[in-house]
């Protein structure tokens, strides 16, 4: 029998109050603890990801790098290095940009409720993506990016959308310091 992920709930502070399985924590849509990666290249593109058709919510769509859950006990950014291996066979610095909260109904009636903690970093070579994970990824201009995200909204996540405003503005105050 295959065990359950974990998840960290927390209070609206991100202090932990308790921990659940993933799949009751989106069905009762209850506040947990998360990350999201967003990686550029060194030309200043933003990677993007079309996650797996098979994903439990949020499947086909395109997103950041990569996402997901801290395990209990385990640090935040020990976790989002964790993913980068998991889901694209990669890992590099990451540099803590902000974090955020948000609730979202998703179609298949599962919330997500979120107490998001961002990652930026820059990463030039090659991937070996998880396929059960990943459909595929690609680096894009910040310019497409946010045309695609007006004219095909429904194509991104819903913490992609939420996130990407405020990364594009962290990114120029990250790239001056990881740029060689």
């Amino acid at each position: 029998m295959i065990q359950e992920q974990m998840l960290i709930l927390v209070d609206e502070h991100d202090n932990m109050v308790g921990t659940m399985e993933k799949m009751r924590v989106h069905q009762l849509g209850l506040l947990h603890r998360a990350f999201s990666v967003f990686l550029f290249n060194t030309q200043g593109e933003m990677l993007l990801q079309q996650r797996a058709h098979n994903k439990y919510h949020s499947a086909g769509l395109w997103t950041n790098a990569c996402c997901s859950h801290p395990h209990p006990g385990e640090d935040t950014e020990a976790a989002a290095h964790r993913r980068l291996k998991e889901e694209l066979g990669i890992d590099c610095p990451l540099h803590p940009a902000f974090s955020f909260m948000y609730r979202v109904k998703l179609p298949n009636r599962l919330i997500e409720f979120e107490w998001d903690h961002v990652y930026i970093g820059v990463y030039e070579g090659r991937f070996d993506p998880n396929q059960s994970e990943v459909l595929s990824i690609a680096y894009y201009p910040i310019q497409h990016i946010e045309q695609q995200v007006m004219i095909h909204p429904d194509l991104f996540t819903a913490w992609f959308k939420l996130a990407f405003p405020q990364v594009k503005n962290k990114w120029l105050e990250i790239k001056t310091m990881v740029s060689p």
